[in-house]
């Protein structure tokens, strides 16, 4: 696996920080998850990682900005969200069925307690990350 050159903006950590010890884990899994995926992408070099509307994201010059979040009106829950108008969501939901918890076309919602299909999920990554590349492709360019 190659390294891909994270740049990090200065706020995120403190983000990381102020959730809650048993969200920030599981958030802290789904980055490292988005970081080890872009790595094996080739023609990812470089992955920023900011805030964008308060939520840490990460975004590449080939895919679609995705999000993690923890929500204290929803405090048994993390999410990972994904541009709304975008194919992604709903390829998702063609590709994996209900393997997956959704929310609308703008999320997957992983509940604190249940173990992550880390495959499945590592493969939505990827195709948020290429999207640029594959979004004019049936099923963005994964068999059915």
């Amino acid at each position: 696996m190659k390294s891909v050159q994270l740049i990090q903006a200065a706020e995120v950590i403190p983000k990381f920080q102020s959730y809650p010890a048993h969200a920030r884990s599981r958030l802290e899994y789904l980055r490292q998850l988005i970081i080890d995926t872009a790595s094996e992408i080739d023609g990812i070099e470089t992955l920023e990682e900011t805030l964008k509307w308060g939520e840490p994201s990460y975004l590449c010059k080939t895919g679609s900005t995705i999000r993690i979040d923890w929500k204290p009106n929803a405090p048994d829950q993390v999410a990972m969200y994904f541009k709304c108008t975008s194919k992604l969501v709903p390829t998702f939901k063609q590709l994996f069925g209900n393997l997956f918890e959704y929310e609308n076309s703008r999320a997957i919602l992983f509940d604190l307690q249940a173990s992550i299909p880390e495959k499945e999920l590592k493969k939505c990554i990827e195709l948020a990350l290429k999207y640029h590349l594959v979004k004019n492709t049936p099923l963005l360019g994964e068999p059915a």
